[in-house]
């Protein structure tokens, strides 16, 4: 915010409208490069790869889908995710590289759209490579697709609107993170404490058994619940918030990621507004992948579920993400089954009674989850 920010933006600023991607390039690699040099190859690599891949699949225009064109993806395919699978599921790796999730799902998604024709392959190794390495949300999202910045990697105009309106977003997200979820997770931390200490320090003489939250109560209970979901919000949006706002102080204009999600009267309609580009991520390349709700209700109900399963492994490889994931899963399956049993079509929203009663019980369900 104070050292690389101002000094790379006056750099950015004056260089000629030609060059600007190659120093934000340059610029991106120096900000990862300065988190974490050791793990700096695997995204150059990731963009390496996909870019030859991407080529060798269509030199020049689209040409259709044929077993070439397969092969070269399901390779490429196994490359993104074999190095996301080798850092963060198997237990080899003592560490996992920033923003290795958000990278490979991103450059996932582009090589997907170039095998399925939505997008034409990026002839340009530099307008690939700031696409994918762009700084703003390269740790922690949004996860951009290519097609929402493909014009203007190309030409974008940097006004003194889009600055303020991106210097004010930038402001807001800090806001959001510093003064709102860091404080608290100071909170949420403390309550843990105190949690954990009644559970190793009480025990129940009759059973022997821990005396688990002893400590905090159940009220207390609650309230870590619902200091964490209020954490995870802000500091969740918070940073995306930043990463638009920087993205527009750069001429790019980034989709909003979350969109009021605690006000949302359904599961569904919760997975419509919260970590919106992860959300549409799984449903176009992993739901619509394995069927949708083309092959009847049961087998969707079974998409649904096995969609948020891997959904909840995405976020980390533990079985708390496991189980959370899967309670997403059946919800949105339940809620589905709902919806046909009340002869309700998609998209209809609720009002009066039926939507607060709706926001209520999910809202509790998801800090339950959380």
């Amino acid at each position: 915010l104070f050292r690389f920010l101002p000094f790379f933006l006056l750099i950015y600023y004056v260089t000629p409208q030609k060059w600007k991607n190659a120093v934000l390039f340059a610029g991106s690699i120096l900000f990862y490069t300065a988190g974490e040099a050791e793990y700096v190859v695997l995204l150059l690599a990731s963009v390496v790869i996909n870019y030859v891949f991407g080529r060798l699949m269509y030199r020049d225009t689209y040409e259709g889908r044929g077993k070439k064109q397969l092969i070269l993806l399901i390779v490429a395919l196994c490359y993104d995710f074999g190095v996301l699978f080798l850092f963060k599921y198997s237990g080899f790796m003592d560490k996992l590289p920033l923003g290795i999730s958000f990278y490979t799902f991103q450059i996932a998604a582009y090589i997907i759209d170039v095998y399925r024709g939505r997008v034409p392959v990026e002839k340009s190794f530099i307008r690939l490579g700031t696409y994918v390495t762009m700084f703003p949300q390269l740790i922690a999202g949004p996860i951009v697709r290519f097609q929402s910045v493909q014009a203007e990697l190309k030409h974008r105009e940097i006004t003194w609107e889009k600055n303020g309106d991106g210097a004010a977003r930038f402001v807001c997200g800090l806001c959001k993170k510093v003064l709102i979820a860091d404080s608290l997770a100071t909170f949420v931390q403390t309550l843990q404490n105190i949690s954990e200490t009644a559970a190793k320090t009480e025990a129940v003489v009759t059973t022997g058994i821990r005396a688990e939250g002893a400590g905090i109560g159940t009220l207390g209970y609650w309230v870590l619940a619902l200091a964490f979901m209020l954490q995870l919000y802000y500091d969740f949006s918070g940073y995306s918030d930043m990463a638009i706002g920087i993205a527009l102080l750069l001429g790019f204009h980034f989709n909003i990621n979350f969109d009021s999600p605690y006000k949302s009267a359904s599961i569904t309609e919760f997975w419509r507004r919260w970590h919106i580009s992860l959300s549409s991520w799984l449903r176009d390349y992993l739901y619509i992948s394995l069927g949708g709700n083309r092959k009847g209700k049961i087998r969707q109900y079974a998409n649904l579920i096995i969609t948020m399963f891997r959904g909840g492994l995405w976020h980390g490889a533990s079985w708390n993400f496991v189980l959370w994931g899967m309670m997403h899963g059946v919800a949105l399956a339940a809620h589905k089954f709902w919806m046909t049993l009340t002869g309700r079509k998609k998209g209809t929203e609720s009002h009066g009674i039926h939507r607060f009663f709706g926001v209520l019980v999910t809202f509790h369900f998801v800090c339950f989850c959380w």
